[in-house]
């Protein structure tokens, strides 16, 4: 069962892996809701050093909104941005 469920509020943790990671630096440490659970998935970190990356890792879409992400956005208030990040990258806000 997933850890997280939609409308959750979860914050992206900054793991400080070195390398190609899938978690853009604008979203560590910002707070967003999950959207959906996607799935298990093998670890594509892990996948990208030829290592088999399980067991699975939920995959979930969370839903940010920009002017928390950039302080000095102008665009409109609920203009939003969702990005797919693994398990291990989030925690309970």
């Amino acid at each position: 069962m997933p850890r997280f469920q939609p409308g959750d509020t979860v914050r992206v943790l900054d793991l400080g892996k070195p390398g190609h990671v899938r978690i853009p630096f604008f979203v560590r440490h910002k707070t967003g809701v999950v959207e959906r659970h996607c799935g298990a998935y093998a670890n594509p970190e892990e996948l990208g050093y030829g290592r088999p990356g399980l067991p699975p890792i939920d995959l979930y879409r969370v839903h940010f909104r920009q002017d928390h992400l950039w302080p000095d956005y102008t665009g409109p208030a609920n203009d939003t941005l969702e990005i797919e990040v693994y398990d291990h990258w989030l925690a309970p806000a």
